[in-house]
């Protein structure tokens, strides 16, 4: 197991991908039939997180690839691209912004990650770009002279 640079603390590496749909009435149940899952999270304007929350502004239909966290994200993709593949007809013709969102978290500022070219057809046959949000728990604020301001 490697060490993040504290050395008492264990380095984590956390990989998610995720189909997003968005707009107005979406059709759910066609969505689901389609892709023959059930969503990890879906929401219709106007409905809220909790209450006080902003009402949401669009309709939204997530599924999450159903891989653990720390299997690598070229696994995440490959899975995806399972359900996803058969319905990009579908996809491509949704009144819709159909995107694919990719995640990586980890508490080690000094790694990286691969992603083998397989595993990006789904960016391809969906005409979306391949975007990363990156997470870095605690290894950059141990490593800053000065507090960042916002």
């Amino acid at each position: 197991m490697a060490f993040s640079e504290s050395e008492d603390e264990p380095s984590y590496f956390a990989y998610s991908a995720t189909l997003r749909i968005h707009g107005k009435d979406l059709p759910f149940e066609d969505i689901e039939s389609a892709l023959v899952v059930a969503p990890s999270h879906k929401h219709r304007a106007g409905d809220r997180r909790r209450p006080g929350a902003r009402p949401y502004k669009d309709d939204a239909w997530h599924f999450t690839a159903p891989v653990a966290e720390e299997a690598e994200l070229t696994e995440h993709l490959r899975r995806l691209w399972q359900t996803v593949e058969p319905a990009v007809h579908y996809l491509n013709q949704l009144d819709a912004t159909v995107d694919v969102f990719c995640g990586y978290r980890s508490n080690h500022g000094a790694a990286g990650l691969a992603v083998e070219p397989d595993a990006l057809q789904i960016f391809t046959a969906l005409n979306v770009p391949f975007g990363l949000s990156v997470i870095v728990d605690s290894w950059l604020g141990e490593r800053l002279s000065e507090p960042t301001a916002h």
